[in-house]
């Protein structure tokens, strides 16, 4: 039965519609983040998915939830979207790990993935946390499952995250996505079968959120950055730790040859002149960097830090070298 705020939107009542949309704005922001692996052409999928929403409403029928009845929408939009632009990279999908000393620091023009603020993926209202939670879990916001199914075709992506991480039936999948049920079952298969090749297996075992032993290691490596100590920061690195820094095309593989690099390039040739501030990103432990050059008198946005940790170890960290996306990380540009 169709209620009557939605009927009420029908008719025309701009306060109706939003009242329906807006309730569901964060998880559909989430929702086309994981489809486009940027922030901002998320919200910009979002602001289009309402567009085509308030166009469409007599099309809505009530035989499903209003929920998702947007998430049909968004989909497509999405999909809309990545037809005309390529699919986010990250650095080590596109150049060899660099040598020891050989830093080419150049920004790429290249669409990169980009992280996502934790501070987007609270749940607003009680009433709203059990389908938020699960498309906000850590295991299908992190990193390497962004990066990962970055690799996958467009409409197989939607049907992984549509049945995996919506947890819609293959019926409901099939009807959004305008295929069959045996279309979606085959597509999710082949999913399955590449994800495996890029993904831990142990991933699903991994917490919801940043623990209190991954916040400690974070207050760790900012204790060491500020003190320009390479050797007590390089210390929390597994043996075979990466550094990426998009949007340089340019990855660092290795303890001893990330050590060399803080060591000659981040606090020999550019000094001490460092301040952070944790955060968090893709319920990630996550780091803001600020830089502070000779003759500057304030502390600059330089990037924004985000983690991997495995056993007590950071095994990759990727250092976004973008200070506009402190903006939406609702960070000071200058401390």
């Amino acid at each position: 039965m169709v209620d009557h705020t939605v009927e009420a939107a029908r008719r025309g009542d701009p306060g109706a519609f939003e009242r329906l949309s807006e309730r569901h704005r964060r998880e559909l922001q989430v929702h086309c983040y994981r489809m486009l692996g940027s922030v901002e052409d998320a919200e910009d999928a979002v602001q289009e998915t309402f567009l085509r929403a308030w166009s469409r409403l007599d099309s809505f029928a009530g035989r499903a939830p209003f929920r998702a009845w947007l998430y049909g929408i968004a989909t497509h939009t999405c999909l809309d979207a990545l037809r005309r632009q390529k699919s986010r990279l990250w650095p080590t999908e596109v150049a060899e790990a660099a040598r020891p000393g050989d830093y080419a620091l150049a920004e790429a023009e290249l669409p990169w993935l980009s992280p996502y603020p934790d501070r987007l993926l609270e749940t607003p209202a009680p009433a709203e946390a059990e389908p938020e939670a699960v498309v906000t879990s850590r295991e299908t916001i992190e990193l390497a499952f962004l990066a990962a199914i970055q690799h996958l075709p467009a409409r197989q992506r939607a049907v992984l995250i549509l049945r995996d991480v919506v947890d819609w039936s293959a019926k409901d999948t099939a009807a959004a996505l305008d295929m069959t049920q045996a279309a979606v079952n085959s597509a999710l298969q082949r999913a399955h079968a590449s994800l495996s090749e890029r993904l831990s297996p142990g991933r699903a075992q991994w917490p919801s959120r940043p623990r209190a032993g991954e916040r400690a290691l974070v207050r760790r490596l900012i204790s060491a950055w500020e003190r320009a100590d390479t050797a007590a920061l390089i210390d929390l690195l597994r043996a075979d730790a990466r550094l990426v820094m998009p949007p340089a095309a340019l990855w660092l593989a290795g303890r001893e040859t990330v050590a060399g690099f803080f060591r000659d390039h981040v606090f020999g040739l550019m000094g001490p002149g460092w301040r952070l501030v944790p955060t968090a990103a893709n319920r990630q432990p996550a780091f803001a960097v600020y830089y502070r050059g000779e003759g500057d008198r304030a502390h600059r946005s330089f990037g924004i830090g985000v983690l991997t940790v495995v056993g007590g170890e950071i095994v990759e960290m990727a250092l976004f070298q973008q200070p506009e996306l402190f903006a939406s990380f609702a960070l000071p540009a200058e401390l």
